[in-house]
Parts: C-alpha cells; structure tokens; sequence
C-alpha cells in the first residue's frame, strides 16, 4: 500500500505503491491543461482518478479455520479443471475488481518465474498461453496470468518468503486472471466454489482440505 503519510490522509481507500506512479503523468499534465483547454485537462485528471481507484488495496479478513484454501483474486471463477493429478482453479479480474492477489493458503515461496507469452483476453481458453508470474509454493501454485491490456505483474514475494492464508502476494494492472494448483490431497468433492461464483480474495473459501 502507498506508505505516504500526506498521500494516503488525501485518498479516501487504500492503494498499492503503483497506483501514484501510474498516475502521476496523466494527473500533472491534465492539472497543467485544465486551465487552458479544460475538456482535455479534465479528461486527463479523471484517467488519473480511474488509475488510482482501480490499483485500490482494501484490508481483507481471512477465515480463522484450518484446512482451507482461499480465493488468489477478486472476481469470478472462470477455470476449474483437473491437471493430472492435481486441481486448478481460476479466477478472472474484471476492470472493476481488487487486483491485489493473495496467498490461498499458508507457505513458503521456492520460486518466482516469469514466463512471456501472448495478451489474449484472460476471459479466453487461449489465454493459459498469455503472459504470468507462477509463484511456487511447493505444495501448491499460483500463477498471475496478464489479460490482453495487462502489461505490468507485480510479484511482492521472493524465494524464501513465508506466507500466511491470506497475505498479499503481489498485484497486477489492468485486467486478468489468477488461478490456484491446488494440493495433491485436494479434489472435486473438496471444492466449496464453482464456475460463475464471485469471490473475494483471502476471504472466500475455495476448498476444505481433507
């Protein structure tokens, strides 16, 4: 979250660090033509407006259980599906969703890769090809999947970072998905979510482990 005392008394939500920097040229620019040509100074100010609101960071309260799995992401659960073994759940992120992501369960970060790859729409079956941040926590995966706008995944964990349920794990802008492969001893009939349910993320239980 931005950890400017000033900045964050002005805005009336939380935000991720990003949302300032993002901002910031649409916002002067747009302050500097208001008085000149207001239509495009005004415009300029309300993009600055949308940038800020969108990278919001609201504080969530994860459930005090054990043995379960929360949701990665804001949104709707667009993927569900077996791997092998193991069970993958995605989440899409709507423009007008939280794109802060969060750790489904407790763990230790092994790796942090990035792999490039394509901008379909994350919405799309095509877009498992797209460009991500998988964060591998042994047990189990998250992978941060850009959409077709999204050009900026922001992982805020390294290798050898430990996580609880719950705890912001990064943010990406503008538009994606975010799915969870799921623990070998998690199935179908541990599966509390299905597809087109809302979640929220580090609130809403994804699945009970056994």
């Amino acid at each position: 979250m931005v950890d400017d005392p000033l900045l964050a008394r002005l805005l009336p939500f939380p935000v991720v660090e990003a949302a300032w920097r993002l901002a910031r040229v649409p916002a002067l620019v747009g302050a500097a033509l208001l008085p000149f040509v207001p239509p495009v100074g005004g415009g300029l100010l309300a993009v600055a407006l949308g940038v800020v609101w969108f990278h919001r960071d609201p504080d969530r309260a994860p459930p005090d259980a054990e043995g379960i799995a929360v949701a990665p992401a804001d949104g709707t659960v667009s993927v569900v599906r077996e791997e092998g073994t193991r069970l993958r759940v995605g989440v899409f992120m709507n423009v007008t969703d939280v794109h802060v992501n969060r750790a489904p369960l407790p763990g230790t970060v092994r790796e942090v890769r990035h792999r490039p790859g394509a901008n379909r729409p994350a919405f799309d079956k095509e877009s498992d090809r797209n460009e991500q941040v998988a964060i591998d926590f042994g047990e189990y995966e998250l992978l941060v999947i850009a959409g077709w706008f999204a050009r900026r995944i922001h992982p805020a964990v390294e290798p050898g970072d430990a996580v609880d349920r719950g705890e912001r794990v990064g943010h990406v802008s503008f538009g994606s998905r975010a799915d969870v492969v799921l623990p070998p001893d998690v199935d179908r009939d541990d599966l509390l979510v299905a597809e087109g349910d809302a979640v929220r993320a580090g609130e809403t239980i994804l699945a009970e482990r056994d």
